[in-house]
């Protein structure tokens, strides 16, 4: 079997719900950064692309069922291409990526492009059909941006939840305080206004057609947990999680170019990292935020590595307090997490996140040096993702 490798990663700024972005279509949206990475490889035949595999959580409006072709089609990508759009809820695109580099190693292609993308804003409401023509009674639509919805009765009611009691109910396991979670809170804002401050985006992110919005668009510069702590409970009266630290909801898109070690020449550039290790864990749904704990000590097992040897880890911050729980389960020093901020500060569009962690990481471990990173995120109904990267630049 044949190695995978990142070539390029781009990504939108993340926008607020109904900000910046929300006047975008979702396909649209795939379209900014599918044509943004082939931009960045001019010597790529787009036509040479073996598949387009692409990430997305709610697929019921815009983003049309399988928004991945929607978008390479928009952006001129020759029709000859095939894509596929998988949904692994908030780990799509990282899914997405997963699938991507099995495809390069076990020869099926080589050059794969793989990415994701999610409009919260523009996630439509929907109506149940009924099971005869014109019922008797009112009818409720049901809102496709987050969370459960339509439910089975058949489903125990611990697992169904909101995803904020799930995480309420972690901090009652782990006794993870008000007070930390909104330190990492503040932490996640201020490094990810340095992050941008210093450049560290401008490469990695490109702006939209039609838009204004050249950063993104949650960070709030000055954050402080003082101020943090001032924010009331949302999901408990006597509550931890608020809205400043959780991620809010967000748009967005990524993108993430895949090749073989042979595909160096016909990409024209050289690789970013390669896809050393991953893996997938499941538990109790109202447990997934704790689910990247395993998926991570997985994926470094099949790397052939452990923690000792990591010097990066991006972990998507859906909530500050499953973000913690994470972190205190691995072996780490919790600087070298989320070194230029994260989701509570970023924006966790769900489809696109993944594959800001990875052009994320990729970029950390070339900056700083390390060899090995992690990147890994938790999916709603009790599942993790993660992926671990090699920078051969520092063997």
């Amino acid at each position: 079997m044949s190695s995978s490798y990142v070539y390029a990663a781009v990504r939108t700024p993340f926008g607020r719900f109904n900000g910046g972005l929300s006047g975008v279509r979702t396909d649209d949206l795939g379209a900014a950064v599918v044509s943004s990475v082939l931009a960045r490889t001019p010597d790529l035949d787009p036509a040479a692309i073996g598949d387009i595999v692409w990430g997305n959580a709610n697929g019921a409006g815009e983003d049309n069922r399988n928004v991945g072709r929607m978008a390479a089609l928009l952006a001129g990508v020759p029709v000859s291409v095939p894509a596929v759009t998988v949904n692994r809820l908030c780990g799509s695109s990282l899914e997405s990526l997963i699938g991507g580099a099995r495809a390069i190693e076990t020869g099926d292609a080589d050059i794969v492009l793989t990415g994701g993308v999610e409009s919260m804003t523009r996630a439509p409401w929907v109506l149940p059909k009924p099971d005869r023509a014109f019922p008797i009674g009112d009818v409720t639509a049901v809102s496709t941006a987050l969370g459960w919805r339509l439910v089975n009765p058949a489903m125990p009611k611990e697992w169904t939840v909101s995803l904020g009691e799930a995480n309420e109910q972690l901090q009652e396991r782990f006794g993870i305080s008000r007070e930390r979670q909104d330190a990492f809170a503040a932490r996640s804002h201020q490094l990810a206004e340095q992050a941008w401050a210093d450049g560290f985006y401008d490469d990695l992110v490109v702006p939209v057609e039609g838009t204004d919005l050249v950063r993104d668009e949650g960070i709030r510069a000055g954050s402080t947990p003082e101020a943090l702590a001032g924010l009331k409970p949302v999901f408990r009266k006597d509550g931890t999680i608020t809205a400043g630290n959780a991620s809010p909801l967000s748009d967005g898109a990524s993108a993430v170019l895949l090749g073989a070690e042979s595909a160096a020449d016909r990409i024209g550039t050289t690789p970013l990292a390669r896809v050393a290790g991953r893996a997938a864990y499941a538990l109790e749904p109202q447990a997934f935020g704790y689910a990247p704990v395993e998926a991570a000590n997985a994926a470094l097992k099949r790397a052939g590595i452990d923690w000792s040897d990591v010097g990066a880890v991006e972990l998507n911050e859906a909530f500050a307090v499953q973000s913690l729980a994470c972190v205190d389960a691995w072996p780490i020093d919790p600087e070298i997490v989320n070194q230029k901020g994260g989701a509570i500060a970023i924006g966790h569009p769900l489809g696109a996140s993944g594959g800001r962690l990875i052009g994320t990481l990729a970029k950390v471990l070339r900056e700083t040096g390390q060899r090995w990173g992690v990147a890994g995120i938790c999916i709603g109904v009790g599942q993790g993702l993660a992926v671990v990267l090699e920078n051969e630049e520092a063997k």
